[in-house]
């Protein structure tokens, strides 16, 4: 436990001899002294006291508190044994023994006399708290709980034995009962800065993140030492995106225990949001030499790198992360990284994703070995989303229309939403959910029994090995028919993940089902549904007839941008002299030095590609209206960034390959009706983007049309989208139904 309000015992004259006036008297002025904070003079008067009645009991207790509150801790402890070698049945010294024991590690001999003292005096507050210490220090925490509540029992206005209890109720997963506890402690003691601090936390742990924040702030300004109310304070302006403010928590933090590993892995992460991307991998770095064992740390380095498109280095960041990653976090990380790489084989991808799969379902079995859910095969169901990506991020803005069009008569929605982070969208997702449950710290054997209970027919996974992964919950398969979709357009290598929905393009029949552990549900017309979420109208004609020059441009992260991309529109560049590269996505740093070298290599001259950091989502669609033509990657293919250029009329060309991450621009362009801009090999790449750019009239036209061609096409229909995927669960789940009980 962090802090004890153990009140001051009465001191208590202990059976001794009768002429022990003049021991009383030194004994109430030691008292006074002590009070004062005269700790000195308060030892010289209980000396005396012991000088005038060396057998006398009390002297020898109060001489022992106050050598305690020296800091000699020796000589107290032979106080209170000279105590109760003079009187032992006395429960005072038995406590105060006791709890010096326990304070110095010697637990055993401290719980036998703490029991001691209550066989002596049952209504001994004090030592119920500090005997729920002892057994809390050993793992007992049912039996500390038990304690604290016979001292509350005993003085229900004890602020330090609430606190105490609050504490142990968090740990045993009593949350609501702990809040209770830890606001009657600020009842009683306003000026508690600790339980102010525990209180917000618990709240903010749970989600209540608007009512957390002023508790944390106060909790900030009353403690300022305190380092982990600025940590509490950093996570809420962090789940709420104010990235400057999280860092100044940090950075307040980091001053008062500068070798905290956890710090400047906090640290890391907030500079990295906030594009500062050297100083974030240097923070990373000290983060992982401070604390080895901190696989978080790896794993968030190993992402940076990838940022940089620095494949090789960060795969010597996971591989040195491994031991340190017994939960799979880690490997799923880099996972997601192969997709990004053309150095490996489709066919070792799936055998890497297979393995992990395995591995996991080996740790963890399933929580249930049958499940009670109706077996009708046409009753209402109750789907579950589960995703760390509920806030402005591509998942949720695809997921927005299909939770508005979801028949309710036909289908209950639930979200469990792994991230802290909330913003407008999150909002908008919770407003359309039936059943909102935002569980970012719930332990994930917690989690799926949690979904068991909520009953849920149909569990889908909307981020695979990206972002949040959450393959453990899935391996404990909480719900009888689990799916995945949108977020991860790989396999996930698990068998319980019975299902991935997806299309008839990024996964041709005959040659991706062998690539998956799960069994592939098509959709009948495209796994995509957009809404653009923006009002900014493209310009009437192409950007190349103002300006004169033709302006290509990717608007792809920049772990896609890959070194044989780069070469194919190096390429392009050099065979249609005077048009310019427009790249966005890509702070300074690392990354973009390496790009700019790289063209320099291939014979493209600096000034003819430009790169720009992440911007707002109306100045992204602005920098879209800038661009003739959109080169999409590969081998991992845009989906959102596709929808967005043909939204703002920019045609978008790519080159599938075999793997479904190199298809997704491919299965918006067919949905739409754009075949003629997917090219078949890297010279019909290189044709295509030629022959576009000498082709203005069509550019031209396609700025009018898209938009209507968008509307009027299944990527956009988002009635018939909730049909189709409604229609994919109720297929799931009949065949489940089917299936012999």
């Amino acid at each position: 436990m962090l802090q004890r309000w153990l009140s001051r015992l009465a001191r208590r004259r202990a059976s001794g001899p009768a002429d022990t006036g003049a021991a009383d008297r030194l004994i109430a002025q030691g008292n006074r002294a002590e009070n004062d904070g005269r700790l000195e003079d308060a030892r010289r008067l209980y000396r005396e006291a012991l000088g005038a009645a060396p057998g006398y009991a009390s002297a020898h207790l109060n001489l022992g508190i106050v050598l305690e509150a020296l800091g000699d801790a020796d000589s107290a402890m032979r106080s209170y044994e000279a105590a109760l070698a003079c009187d032992s049945g006395n429960p005072f010294a038995s406590y105060n023994l006791g709890k010096l024991l326990h304070t110095r590690g010697n637990t055993a001999d401290g719980e036998r006399h703490l029991r001691t003292a209550l066989e002596r005096k049952p209504d001994f507050p004090d030592a119920h708290v500090v005997l729920a210490d002892v057994l809390e220090a050993r793992g007992d925490d049912a039996g500390a709980a038990a304690e604290l509540e016979r001292a509350l029992g005993l003085r229900s206005d004890y602020p330090g034995a609430l606190y105490n209890y609050a504490l142990v109720l968090t740990k045993l997963g009593r949350r609501a009962e702990a809040e209770s506890a830890f606001r009657r402690t600020l009842a009683l003691d306003p000026a508690f800065a600790q339980a102010r601090y525990r209180l917000g936390a618990l709240l903010y742990a749970r989600g209540e993140i608007d009512e957390a924040e002023p508790l944390l702030r106060a909790a900030v300004g009353e403690d300022p030492g305190s380092v982990d109310a600025h940590v509490a304070l950093y996570n809420v302006h962090r789940s709420r995106g104010r990235s400057e403010l999280a860092l100044v928590e940090l950075e307040r933090a980091l001053e008062l225990q500068p070798d905290r590993g956890d710090l400047w892995l906090y640290r890391g992460v907030v500079l990295n949001k906030l594009q500062r991307v050297p100083e974030a991998e240097a923070a990373l770095r000290r983060a992982i030499a401070l604390s080895p064992g901190l696989s978080e740390g790896y794993r968030i380095l190993a992402s940076i790198l990838v940022n940089q498109l620095r494949i090789e280095e960060s795969l010597e960041i996971y591989k040195a992360g491994r031991v340190y990653d017994p939960q799979g976090y880690l490997r799923a990380s880099e996972l997601f990284a192969l997709n990004l790489s053309d150095a490996i084989s489709t066919e070792a991808l799936f055998a890497r994703h297979k393995e992990f799969g395995e591995e996991v379902e080996k740790t963890l079995a399933p929580i249930v070995a049958r499940f009670a859910n109706s077996r009708d095969p046409e009753k209402r169901l109750r789907i579950g989303y589960v995703s760390g990506d509920f806030d402005n991020h591509p998942v949720a803005l695809f997921m927005i229309p299909l939770l508005e069009r979801h028949d309710r008569s036909a289908c209950e929605i639930l979200c469990y939403s792994l991230s802290d982070s909330a913003d407008r969208v999150t909002q908008e997702i919770v407003e359309r959910t039936d059943v909102w449950r935002s569980v970012p710290y719930t332990p994930r054997a917690e989690l799926a029994e949690l979904i068991h209970r909520d009953a849920v027919d149909v569990l889908v996974d909307l981020t695979g090995h990206s972002g949040i992964p959450a393959f453990d919950l899935f391996a404990y398969r909480p719900a009888p028919v689990q799916a995945s979709w949108l977020g991860y357009l790989c396999t996930t290598g698990l068998t319980r993940i019975d299902y991935r929905i997806t299309d008839a393009y990024c996964d041709p029949p005959g040659a991706a089902d062998r690539l998956h552990t799960e069994v592939l549900v098509r959709l009948p017309h495209v796994q995509w549904c957009y809404r653009p979420f923006v009002s900014i109208e493209p310009s009437g004609a192409p950007p190349c007839e103002r300006r004169g020059s033709f302006t290509f441009g990717s608007l792809n992260q920049t772990a896609k941008l890959s070194r044989s991309v780069r070469r194919l529109w190096a390429e392009i560049l050099r065979q249609l002299p005077g048009s310019r590269l427009a790249l966005l996505g890509t702070p300074p740093g690392a990354a973009r030095d390496l790009i700019l070298r790289d063209f320099t290599a291939d014979g493209i001259e600096p000034g003819r590609v430009t790169i720009e950091p992440r911007i707002s989502r109306d100045d992204y669609f602005r920098w879209i209206d800038g661009v003739d033509l959109a080169l999409d990657t590969m081998p991992y293919s845009g989906g959102t960034t596709t929808c967005d250029a043909l939204w703002m009329g920019v045609p978008v060309l790519t080159l599938p390959g075999t793997r479904s991450v190199s298809r997704s621009a491919g299965s918006i362009l067919t949905t739409v009706g754009l075949q003629d801009w997917i090219a078949s090999t890297p010279e019909d790449y290189v044709r295509r983007a030629l022959a576009a750019a000498s082709d203005a009239g069509r550019l031209r036209e396609l700025r009018g049309s898209l938009r209507a061609r968008m509307r009027s096409s299944p990527l956009m229909d988002e009635a018939q989208f909730a049909r189709d995927a409604e229609g994919a669960y109720r297929g799931m789940w009949r065949t489940w139904c089917a299936r012999a009980q």
